[in-house]
């Protein structure tokens, strides 16, 4: 979705039901701040590990959001659904092993966004069991088409519709806590597979340098700021949101369907 139609969708929505829209914001707003300092906190903690202090020593290695957002950034993840924080500082000169520490600490971030999207869309899937009445999850396959919508698709059960289901569910309220464990959960794991792409200064570039190039690309500063501005020209002219998108649509699909079969709703 585009930079104008995400913008069209809200002010639709913001108009045509307001306490939806609010409710959305919220969820969206806390999903955002927690997927993104998680991941940085993930990045500062192994780089501690490693040997390098950098990140503590500057502030990073907490939770505190004005420590870790980045404005760009953070405006990409609202107006194109992925984006950045301001990374985290590191000297590989206390690395023990330069190019195993390096890994260690760029892998970490991704991993920690792919661990919560995991634990948060099985918890998703666990609460339909307390949100629908059996005879709809048994015809209906686990209600999947609700747990695999997105931020926007959710306004059906944060909106003036939800009262038309609520007739099909046993407790209407768990829908709320579900609604934010999926936005949450594919808050994650869009931030996940962005930093997966092999650009500086993501940390898909480190990983590829470590693993495939054995640490021999060294880029400049002025060179990681060119990276960085052309990044930033591709994301906002809309360039790499169908292929992200395919890519969360794909991965997403396949580990909810994992999820149901293992529950017996696939």
């Amino acid at each position: 979705m585009g930079i104008l139609n995400r913008l069209q969708s809200y002010w639709s929505w913001l108009t045509s039901d307001p306490l939806g829209f609010i409710l959305y914001v919220v969820y969206f707003s806390v999903s955002v701040l927690l997927a993104l300092i998680l991941h940085e906190v993930g990045h500062a903690y192994v780089a501690y590990r490693c040997g390098d202090p950098t990140a503590k020593m500057l502030g990073r290695l907490t939770l505190n959001p004005l420590k870790h957002l980045d404005p760009i950034g953070t405006a990409c993840m609202v107006l194109l659904g992925f984006g950045w924080a301001r990374p985290v500082p590191v000297n590989p000169r206390n690395f023990g092993n330069f190019r195993r520490d390096d890994f260690l600490v760029s892998v970490a971030g991704i991993t920690v966004n792919f661990t919560l999207f995991i634990l948060s869309l099985a918890l998703a899937v666990g609460f339909n069991g307390l949100l629908w009445k059996p005879e709809v999850i048994a015809v209906n396959g686990g209600a999947k088409e609700f747990l695999s919508s997105d931020g926007i698709g959710c306004a059906v059960l944060l909106s003036g519709l939800a009262p038309e289901y609520e007739v099909l569910m046993l407790h209407p309220w768990v829908q709320y806590i579900q609604r934010f464990l999926l936005m949450f959960a594919y808050m994650n794991l869009a931030l996940a597979i962005f930093n997966l792409m092999p650009f500086p200064p993501l940390d898909g570039f480190h990983i590829v340098n470590d693993i495939l190039l054995k640490g021999r690309l060294n880029l400049s500063g002025q060179m990681h700021q060119i990276a960085h501005f052309a990044l930033m020209a591709l994301c906002f002219t809309g360039a790499l949101s169908s292929i992200l998108s395919f890519l969360n649509d794909a991965i997403g699909g396949a580990v909810l369907n994992l999820l149901l079969m293992m529950v017996g709703k696939r």
